[in-house]
């Protein structure tokens, strides 16, 4: 079975997207007995990933396609280069993808905030072309990833996909993720001017991302208790909201936006914090929380969508609504040493129950699906 993966989405603009695409293509190669294709451009912006560690894995072959994402050209140009070069499956890891392609086609879906929550996208032209494209993708493919039941269930209901047609295969923790030696901390700490005692948040700012409840409920806990609060991700200049609400906020000294951290660099701010806080109103699965419970951090998490999915029993959980109830979990855990105890072995032991591995076993069957007898 000739499989190809599109990883023209391992780039910096899809920074989810990307560690999803690498992390599969690298787990799958040690799978399979015949080499995957994965198509990239190299004239897209990648400073997170290494490309060419996946051309030097014995059964991956990468191929350069000067094919821009979002472009008339990969209705065409793409579909061309999987007729020519005898590509049996071909995986979209995005819900834009060539809709003519000559074989059988895997698209994953990762969530559907566009249709549930609409009112986070930018304008009603937005709205629009997600929805069309996304039902597009369903409709030209011949299986269907989501990350977790809950987006199943999203996918069934807002768009009537067959339940058969859609496979779960979880996410996982990038292996990057884990425990850190202290000199290699106090660097981090130092480079980036870190607080001694802080809780974290990693992410981008967009609105669903509910960081003003953040801003709100780390407002309202005692000075006392020493902690600061850091916001560290990109940040969307068009949603200022965050910092704003920083700006008023009685914390205002205490809250700290990250934005430069370097992806190495992550890890060590998760083993640097005190707690990690991940306050999403819609999540398709939500990695933050599962890499920094493998980094042995606990957690404070929403209860929405697919978030209780991930986290099990191993956070405390919060209505996402609700800034009385974050700002009581998060004084509790800062005050707490045999909860936060509880909470760092839990983590550990629940990501464990997630691997790119087996996500990589569950996606080869669905790749042998697609491809039919």
């Amino acid at each position: 079975m000739r499989i190809a993966i599109d990883g023209r989405y391992i780039q910096d603009h899809f920074p989810g997207i990307a560690r999803y695409t690498y992390n599969l293509a690298a787990s799958l190669a040690e799978l399979v007995d015949e080499k995957i294709v994965v198509y990239h451009n190299p004239r897209l912006p990648n400073t997170r990933y290494e490309i060419g560690n996946l051309g030097r894995a014995e059964m991956l072959e990468l191929r350069s396609v000067d094919v821009a994402t979002f472009s008339a050209s990969e209705q065409i140009r793409l579909p061309v280069r999987l007729w020519r070069e005898g590509i049996e499956v071909y995986h979209a890891p995005y819900y834009v993808k060539p809709y003519l392609v000559p074989r059988a086609s895997v698209v994953t879906i990762h969530d559907v905030i566009s249709d549930l929550h609409p009112q986070y996208l930018p304008s009603r032209l937005a709205r629009v072309a997600f929805h069309a494209t996304t039902r597009l993708a369903l409709a030209s493919a011949d299986r269907v990833i989501v990350p977790s039941e809950n987006s199943k269930l999203d996918l069934v209901r807002v768009f009537g996909v067959k339940p058969e047609k859609v496979a779960v295969t979880h996410y996982a923790a990038d292996p990057r993720f884990g425990p850190r030696d202290r000199r290699g901390l106090e660097e981090v700490r130092q480079r980036y001017g870190l607080p001694e005692r802080y809780v974290l948040y990693t992410g981008i700012n967009k609105p669903h991302k509910n960081l003003v409840r953040l801003v709100e409920a780390f407002g309202a806990l005692p000075r006392a208790l020493s902690a600061r609060l850091v916001i560290a991700g990109k940040e969307d200049v068009r949603y200022p909201q965050a910092r704003l609400a920083a700006e008023g906020s009685p914390a205002r000294d205490r809250i700290v936006f990250l934005s430069g951290a370097t992806e190495e660099d992550w890890p060590y701010l998760y083993n640097l914090a005190e707690a990690f806080i991940f306050p999403s109103l819609y999540e398709g699965f939500g990695l933050p929380p599962l890499e920094a419970m493998a980094s042995g951090l606990p957690v404070i998490c929403s209860n929405a969508s697919s978030l209780p999915e991930v986290v099990g029993d191993a956070a405390l959980l919060f209505e996402p609504h609700d800034v009385a109830a974050l700002a009581q979990a998060m004084q509790r855990l800062l005050e707490d040493a045999e909860l936060r105890e509880m909470l760092i072995a839990r983590g550990l032991e629940r990501a464990k129950a997630f691997s790119w591995r087996e996500t990589a076993r569950q996606t080869l069957a669905v790749y042998q699906e697609a491809a039919g007898p």
